[in-house]
This record gives C-alpha cells, structure tokens and sequence, in this order.
C-alpha cells in the first residue's frame, strides 16, 4: 500500500499531495537547505492532527509541521510528512475589546496586525518578515523584531494555547481545567517537567546563567527560563512550546495579550565617524527612550546609496562611518512632546560627524525605514548567480558591540566574503550579518563550514553571546546549541525533547540535533536558469499576495520547480521523473498563474514572477500561432464584433437553458476535442447598444472606453453603459470629453502580452499609441481610460515600444477613471451621499497604480460608510483566466468572498469589469464601476 492510500484512510485524499511536483515545490523554505517530503498533508481540523501523530509515530516516519515556510535556518523542511497548515488555519477573533487576540497558527502576523487596527492595537512581536510569516512561526520561533526586543515578544505577551500534544492529549491551558487535564492526559510530562525544573533550579550556577541570558534575546534552544519563571506545569508547558520549532507539540490556537498601536513616531538617522562612537551611543540612546535603534555598518549604507530617495549623503560618507537609525514611538502627541525633548538632551552628547535631522513626516520616515529593510534586497540582487543569500542572526553584550562588529569583519575578509554587510537591532545587542553564499563545490562549503567555525567560537567564547536572537535554531544552528549553553543545560534541552516525543519523528534535527555537520548537510543547489527569476531567493515573501496560491502554486513554487527542471536536466538520471515535472507544471506553473505582477511588489528583489510565465506561454507559442494572433491584432475590429456577438448569443442562450447547462456543453466539448474552452459566466455584462456621442469640438479630455467595457459595458440588459455613466457624471461637473468616432478596433494589447503573443501585443499597442498621438492633438489632450488593468498596460509598456512609440508615449498624459473623477470630476459637483453601505474591491492593477486611496476616497464621499475587506485579494479573473480557469477565481476569491457575504452592502464596487466579473460570480453580488456610485450620488 503507498503512502497516499494510507493517509487517505484519515484525510482526503485531494489534501494529500504525493505527485513529484507537489514534493518538490515544498522541499524548500527561505534557508540554503533542501529535503524532499515523502507527501505533503493539508489538515483541516485537530482530529486530523491527532492521527497523524499516531500514523508517524506507528510508521516511524517523521513530520514536521510548516506554516508559512519563511524560515531562514531550515526548521520548516522535511524528508518525510511534510503537515501544511497555511490554507486552512487562518481564523483571527478579537475578544475583550482587542485586549486579548485569538489566532490560529497559518494567520499571517500582519493580517492580525490589521484585524486589531481599529482597537488602536497589535501584538507584540514585529519580525521583519511580517507581512508573510504566519502566527504559527512567530510562536514557534518566538519571533521579535526591530522594536520588540525581550518584554514584547510571544513568551511575555502569550495569554493560552490550544496544544496537541505527541502522545494524543489536546489541551486548551486557558481553562480552569487545564491543569487537572495534564495531569490526568500526561502523567509522565508533568512529573519529567517538575523534575527538570528541581534538576535546574539545584544547579544555581546553572540557573544564573539562564536567568541572565534571558535578559538579553535569545532563541537558540527550548526556553528554559520557563522552568524557572513558573512553578505549575500546565503554565511551564504553555510557554515551553512559544520557540520549541515544532518539535514538542503542535499549537493549534493561541491567545495573545495586545499591545497599545504606538502611531506616532520620531525618526532620525544618526552618522557617527565610526563603529564604536556608533555603538557607544546606544546606552544613552536607551536610556532616552528609543524604540528602535538600527546600526548600520559603512558596508551595508554602500548597498543602498543609490536606492530611490536616498539622501546624497550617503554617497559622501568616509569609509569608516557608521549610522543609527533611531526611532520614537508613542501612543499620543504628549508621548511625542516627551520624546522630542529627550531626542534633543541626547542628540547633544553624541559624537555625530552630521547634524541630526528628525522628521514626523510619515512619507520621508518610510524612506528612511525602506534603506535599513533594504540591504539584505540589496545584497541579494547583487550576488552571482547560484549563490544564496545568508541572512544570519546574533547576540552580543550592548557594551561589546563595536568589538563584536570588528571581529565579524575580520571574520568576512579571513574568508573571503567580501560583500558581507552588517546591521541590526542595536538596542538590543542583536546584529544581522548579511552575504552572498556558495554553496556549489566542496572546497566552498569547507569554506563557509571554517567561517561558521570562527563565528561560534567567536559569539561563544570571547563574548558570551547567543547565535540566534530571532529567527529560530533551525538545522544552521543546532549543532552548536550545546557550544553555546554548556553541557548541563543542553542535557535538560535533550531531555525535554524526550520527554515530550520519545519516538523522535516531530520535525527531527531541529533544536536537538546529534549531527555536527547538519549545517553543512542537505545543502540546496541553485541552478542558473531564467534571467527574471535568478535573483530569487526563494524566502517566499511573494506567496501571501499570489492568487493561485490556494490552488496550485505560489511564485517561490513555480521557481523552485524551474530550478528543479533545470537540475533534473543537468543530471540527466531520471528521464520519467523530468517528463513529470514539466507535464504538470503546465496546469500548476503557467495557466493557473495570474500575472497580476503583485508579487514583484512584495519580492526583496522586485522579481515579477507573471514576467517568466508570459515569456514561457511565448516559447510555446507556434509560429503558426503567432501569425494567427498578428492577424486578430491587424483585425481587431472583427474580433470585437465576435466578442459581442459571442456574448449575446450567451445571454439568449442562459435565458434559454440555463447558465448551468452552457456550462455542461462546454466542458463536453472540451472532453471531445480537447481544447481548452471558455465557459460562460451568468456575471458577464450585457453588450452597449451604442458608445455615446460626444462632440470633438471644445474638449477637454479624450475618452477611450477599452475594448472590454465597449463590448461587456452594461451590467444589466438596457442599462446604462459605463461609458454612457462617464459622459453623464462628466457633463454634470461641467468637463467636456470627447470619444473619437474611430475609437473601435483598438486596445492596449493586453490579451496578446498576457498569453505571450509579444509581437501581437507590440503591434496593438503601436497602432493604439499612434491613435492615441492623433486624437490628443499631439499630447495636449489627457485620455481617460476606464479600465484600470488598461490604464496599467498602457502606462508600463515602455520596454516593449519602439524608440519612436517611447517617444510619443513619454509626451501622453494617461489617466485612470480613478484619478479623472476623483482629482477632476468630484470636485465639480455637488455631492448627495447615498444612505447606505458600500465595499470595495480596489483591484490589483489600481493597488500597483497606487490608486487605492484615492478609490476609497470617491466612495467616502459618495456613501455613508465603506468598506475595504480585510481579506482583499487579487480576483485571479485576469483577463481570461476566469473563463478558462473559473476554479482559479474560485479560490482567490475565497477568504474575500466569504467576508463580503458575511453581511449585505447598498453597492459593490471596483473599477474594472473582468474584476467586477470575477467578484460578482464568486459572491453573487453585483459588482460595478466606481463610476456608477459617483452617478447615483450626484443625480
């Protein structure tokens, strides 16, 4: 029997992944190792839990629980049961009016960072990595960050856990019985807890030195102060498992005492002529009451001098500078009076070799904050190909800190790292050493093995430190847990490990670790392999904003399976196991991809992944095939006319039959010719009877109704088009725009260049563009363009222009409806705000415009209340996606659609129609233009 029917004999089996394409897309997380799963598992409930602990401990098959797979030291891999818990573990419910949040382990920290916004709260820790790790990592790893330092993080701010415990015992410990349930479940725990506890507290050097170790961050190792700061067992477990990695239990729930949202802040960059003056300016900056103080090596300033908004100075700086960029942070404008004058008294005592400048301004504070959160981007574009990026985690006494960062340096040149950076959370000790890392030959991995040598010893030895502050022990470290803690105190670590799983299969080799090479073990290649997607450094950032990620694969997957074709390739043994590998990535890598781009927008090194799926649809693209689209773009207005004519037969034939039966005959004709065939969608819009007309003369504003919204641009039959509805709003403010007669048969090429139709796609937009000249009189005319994804082809379609398109595309003015009626139309009219509710879906292609604030900001004014949902998602429709792929829609769409639905709404609104298809079909609601609510408003 194989691995999969046995599973499915407990779970089903479409949450059972065993295809070589499913392994190998989770073999890695954001370290430098790789092991491949034996099957990926996707639980829904802790019954299902339960029986996977017994069928892995029954099997002796190991399993390690992974939620987000940020992990930079290679805790969250597996070569056996790989358990994932990212898709259906997600809820968050604030209680006790946001004093307390409860959060199940595959909610993303910065998700319940904006459930709790409106209660002026936020949990405490704050990894830089926040935006994309999940809740079960942050307890796991007792994740911290920039501000959170020791008080703020989980271990100090956790209220009760939901746990799963190896042996079968689930304990919520925020009950009364909790203890009396441990107790009578884990007789064998509770007593091996209360005799480690006497066998430390005993030990009184032993005891100090956890006590002072403590004091200062640290996460290498089980959390031994747990056994000193609490008596109970029930209270000792509950904290035991905030940074054990998965390997004592599984937190199904945790509840989290919050923190007050400290909104206004005091930020400064501080230059010092070097190292040490930098590092001795910490004291007194702690003492003034900074929240964050971020030491930045001359190194590390070299890598963003010429970042976007940088200042000059950088450029300037000797080569022994240092900076700090600090930071205050309170709850109210007399928090920040308090600071500005400790700011001053402190400032005065520094050895600044530069004036410091502190600013309020929240858009100049992000560019401050954008240099520090981007050097390790910075290295990590830099590197060769096939190198990795090392991101590295330490500890070290504030008073020793400038000795500590000479010692580093001195570590890189010794071997040979010479693009080493070094930056960090000075405030706490806690330094990061960032570098491109080779991997590839086994003279680089002796060297890199003699470099973390030299480091331990260094951070243990000479200074006492830890060698993770935050990010986790992971495989990187484990082997030097007993170097840094001693012998007595890593036998109480060994111990805990057997005390909770004696069988040794929960995520094995992580914390406890009896093999002194695994830093060194199970070491990922990086194979050189498409120029767009190179630079990846696979720490899965991307993945939240992916909309087929709860379907097939997220953007650090589908290059995880390239570089894995590309291994397979090279190596050449396993012919059956390459042809797998490529047959499935079609479905899962290139159809199902959205290239929406708004992964690039949470990449660390700005990859678009939709960039690679376009180039890859190109090269499959026949000659035959790329003839065949030059034609439909040189005859567009015929393919226009096919397209209307297509959906009105389709609304004639929903009234006849059914939605459901189009539906039906279209997948039958699938199965019989096999292609790949739109199926109709009851969401569709109706075709416009006509474009209005609109006199030429006197305008001041050309109107180009995109090809979509001229054929799909009525939501209900014999309604208003939404082209009629912006030639009305626009005649009310008194703003003449003109739609040119000819304005039919051309578009932004947007449905050639997503399909990989390139030389189409040019063609297009060089026959738009030379339209758009005309008609703008030369550019002195703006043209509005009321489909966003349009506006946002047009607008970033410099790279695929001719000198002489580029030319006339830089002296175009292209505006999107967005902008046209907030900036130019709202201002005009005398607004009537409908009584009721509204929510939007500020699309993609508006959020990459940055045009969702000023979305939001014609619905506030044009309704009484607006919402913005929480679980705002990219829709997946993309252009046609959703009619060849509905399921794709189906699952973006998910987590939106079920909070939309969760309570009804006065209008449904977004700014462009395959969106608006797309969120109609999946809530069953009625989705249009933001112009028809500024219609409605303004009668």
């Amino acid at each position: 029997m194989d691995l999969k029917t046995e599973l499915s004999s407990f779970i089903a089996s479409d949450r059972i992944l065993t295809r070589p394409i499913d392994r190998y897309a989770y073999a890695s997380d954001a370290s430098y190792f790789r092991l491949i799963p034996q099957a990926v598992v996707q639980p829904v409930s802790i019954d299902e839990i339960l029986a996977l602990f017994r069928f892995s401990q029954q099997r002796g098959i190991p399993m390690t629980i992974r939620a987000a797979g940020t992990s930079l030291s290679g805790q969250a891999v597996s070569d056996g049961i790989l358990v994932d818990i990212s898709r259906h573990w997600g809820r968050v419910t604030v209680e006790e009016d946001g004093a307390l949040v409860r959060v199940q382990p595959g909610a993303i920290g910065a998700f319940v960072n904006t459930v709790l916004k409106p209660y002026g709260r936020r949990i405490g820790p704050d990894p830089a990595s926040i935006d994309s790790c999940m809740m079960g990592g942050i307890l796991a790893n007792n994740s911290s960050g920039m501000c959170c330092g020791v008080a703020e993080n989980a271990y100090h701010t956790i209220h009760s856990l939901t746990i799963v415990l190896p042996n079968g015992l689930v304990l919520n410990t925020g009950e009364a019985q909790a203890e009396s349930q441990l107790r009578e479940g884990a007789p064998d725990i509770v007593s091996g807890l209360l005799d480690l506890r006497r066998r430390l507290i005993a030990d009184s050097e032993l005891t100090e030195r956890v006590r002072s170790r403590y004091q200062m961050k640290n996460t290498n190792g089980y959390a031994l102060n747990a056994l000193l700061d609490y008596e109970k067992p029930i209270d000792i477990l509950t904290h035991l498992m905030i940074g054990s990695e998965g390997t004592l239990g599984f937190i199904a729930e945790a509840v989290l005492h919050t923190l007050p949202n400290l909104t206004y802040k005091y930020t400064g960059m501080l230059y010092f002529k070097n190292i040490q003056e930098a590092a001795d300016a910490i004291a007194p900056l702690r003492a003034s009451g900074v929240r964050a103080a971020e030491i930045m090596d001359r190194a590390s300033l070299r890598t963003v001098e010429n970042l976007p908004g940088a200042p000059a100075l950088l450029r300037q700086l000797p080569e022994s500078t240092a900076a700090i960029l600090a930071e205050y942070q309170g709850a109210s404008n007399k928090d920040l009076d308090t600071f500005r004058r400790s700011a001053k008294q402190t400032i005065k005592k520094l050895a600044l070799i530069h004036e410091a400048e502190f600013t309020e301004e929240p858009g100049i504070q992000a560019d401050l904050w954008k240099l520090r959160k981007g050097m390790l981007p910075s290295v990590g574009a830099m590197r060769a190909p096939g190198t990795y990026v090392l991101s590295e985690d330490l500890v070290f006494p504030i008073e020793r800190l400038a000795e500590a960062i000479t010692d580093l340096q001195s570590h890189f040149k010794d071997h040979d790292y010479s693009d080493a950076i070094i930056f960090g959370h000075a405030r706490d000790g806690n330094l990061h050493f960032v570098m491109s890392l080779a991997l590839n030959t086994t003279s680089e991995v002796m060297q890199f093995k003699n470099f973390m040598g030299d480091v331990v010893a260094t951070v243990c030895g000479k200074y006492d430190g830890a060698l993770k502050g935050e990010h986790g022990i992971g495989r990187s470290k484990s082997p030097f847990l007993e170097t840094e803690w001693g012998a007595a105190a890593y036998a109480i670590m060994h111990d805990l490990k057997d005390l909770f799983d004696p069988r040794g299969t929960l995520n094995p080799g992580v914390v406890i670790n009896a093999n002194p090479n695994s830093h060194v073990s199970d070491i990922k290649s990086l194979p050189v392999i498409e120029p767009e997607i190179d630079k990846c450094i696979e720490c899965g950032n991307c993945e939240p904003l992916c909309p087929s990620r709860r379907l097939t694969f997220t953007p650090r997957q589908r290059i995880v399976i390239r570089r894995e074709i590309a291994r397979q390739r090279t190596a050449g043994t396993d012919a059956p196991l390459l042809a797998s590998l490529i047959d499935d990535y079609v479905y899962a890598g290139m159809e199902t991809c959205a290239v929406d781009g708004l992964c690039a927008s949470a990449c660390p090194v700005d990859i678009n992944t939709g960039d690679l799926t376009k180039r890859l649809r190109a090269e499959s693209i026949s000659t035959r095939g790329e003839k065949a689209a030059l034609w439909l773009s040189d005859h567009f207005s015929t393919v226009e006319k096919a397209l209307g004519a297509g959906v009105r037969l389709g609304h004639f034939m929903e009234q006849i039959l059914g939605a459901d039966a189009i539906i039906s005959l279209t997948r039958l004709t699938e199965k019989l010719t096999g292609l790949n065939l739109p199926k109709w969608n009851p969401a569709i819009p109706h075709v416009p009877s006509r474009l209005p007309t609109t006199p030429r003369s006197g305008a001041a504003y050309v109107y180009f109704p995109s090809c979509v919204s001229r054929q799909m641009g009525s939501p209900e039959p014999h309604s208003a088009s939404l082209a009629e509805t912006l030639v009305t709003i626009a005649k009310r403010a008194g703003i003449p725009i003109w739609i040119p007669e000819d304005v039919n048969g051309n578009c932004c090429g947007m449905p050639f260049g997503s399909k990989g139709y390139t030389a189409a796609y040019k063609a297009t937009l060089h026959r738009t563009l030379g339209r758009f000249w005309d008609w703008s009189e030369g550019g002195r005319l703006p043209i509005v363009i009321d489909t966003t994804s349009c506006a946002y082809t047009l607008r970033n379609s410099c790279d695929a222009l001719t000198p002489g398109d580029h030319e006339i595309w830089n002296k175009l003015t292209l505006l999107d409806s967005i902008e046209f009626v907030h900036d130019v139309i709202l201002p005009r009219l005398e607004i009537h705000p409908i009584s009721g509710d509204v929510i939007l879906h500020p699309n993609c292609s508006a959020r990459k415009l940055n045009l969702q604030d000023k979305l939001v900001g014609i619905a506030r004014i044009c309704a009484k209340t607006v919402t913005v949902p929480l679980n705002l998602d990219c829709c997946g429709f993309a252009g046609d996606r959703g009619l060849l792929f509905p399921e794709l829609t189906a699952s973006a769409t998910e987590l939106e659609a079920t909070e939309v639905n969760a309570r009804s709404y006065n209008g449904y609104y977004s700014s462009n129609i395959p969106c608006e298809m797309g969120m109609s079909a999946a809530t069953g609601r009625n989705y249009r233009s933001i112009v028809y609510l500024v219609e409605a408003a303004t009668r």
